[in-house]
């Protein structure tokens, strides 16, 4: 969880919706933590872009559906803080190439720490709220 949001409900980020104005219920997600799942699918498999999207989309049956204009631009940044690193694979049959991703050495410490991260908020929310 990133710094940005954790310790504040949804509905105080300065400029984001509250919970009833987001589409289908989606959970309020930082530029942190969309990257921390990213990384998090990244730890299974090297993947291609859209295949992040989908797989992001199965996984969590649909709770979580990030825009392509989304994570496009997470995979550059993450890319370019040398989290990730891609490559082009040529898919052929006349397909476009594509850039797969897999996390470097420092993505998968970053991915280490972002876990731990993750569940030392999620246990102090379940303090508060209770475990479902």
């Amino acid at each position: 969880m990133s710094e940005h949001s954790a310790g504040r409900p949804a509905e105080s980020v300065a400029g984001s919706p509250g919970p009833a104005e987001r589409p289908g219920d989606a959970p309020h997600l930082s530029r942190g933590d969309f990257g921390l799942l990213i990384l998090g699918l990244l730890g299974r498999r090297e993947m291609y872009g859209y295949e992040i999207v989908a797989e992001l989309r199965a996984t969590t049956a649909g709770a979580i559906d990030l825009p392509e204009g989304t994570v496009y631009p997470a995979l550059r940044r993450l890319e370019r803080d040398g989290i990730v690193e891609g490559h082009w694979v040529e898919v052929g049959g006349g397909a476009p190439r594509r850039r797969y991703y897999r996390l470097t050495f420092r993505g998968e410490h970053v991915l280490a720490d972002g876990r731990q991260e993750w569940r030392r908020f999620k246990t102090a929310a379940d303090a508060v709220l209770g475990e479902s």
